[in-house]
């Protein structure tokens, strides 16, 4: 199977050695989105709810651009910076995902990059 690059400009350019996402067959692994604006490249201010509706946004985009949407996610990564957080991730998810649920990890971490207090990686099927 040949592996196919994902880029939008709809989600932020990638700040390392690493793709926005890669789709091999009907399978796309969308790379970890911290909560960047697209526009500027830089951390979004608020709250902690501000954070995370950006990181799932950068999520649909890319998702968005590999020809399917969050609803084909089968497998998702939670990183965070402080796990009390843990309850508004699950509180915001819910309206971005639909039912069933994908399959679904969360870490506490000590950093992410830039300083973001919260990463999201998912794993796609396209129907």
């Amino acid at each position: 199977m040949t592996r196919q690059i994902i880029n939008t400009p709809d989600a932020p350019k990638a700040i390392g050695t690493y793709s926005q996402a890669v789709r091999v067959g009907q399978t796309v692994y969308i790379s970890g989105q911290i909560p960047l604006d697209p526009a500027t490249g830089e951390l979004v201010s608020g709250d902690i709810e501000v954070e995370i509706r950006r990181v799932f946004d950068n999520l649909a985009a890319v998702a968005k651009a590999a020809g399917g949407s969050l609803k084909n996610a089968v497998r998702v990564t939670v990183f965070l910076t402080d796990l009390a957080n843990f309850a508004k991730v699950n509180e915001v998810m819910a309206t971005y995902f639909p039912q069933p649920w994908p399959a679904r990890a969360a870490l506490g971490v000590s950093q992410l990059p830039k300083g973001a207090r919260v990463e999201v990686d998912c794993i796609l099927h396209l129907d």
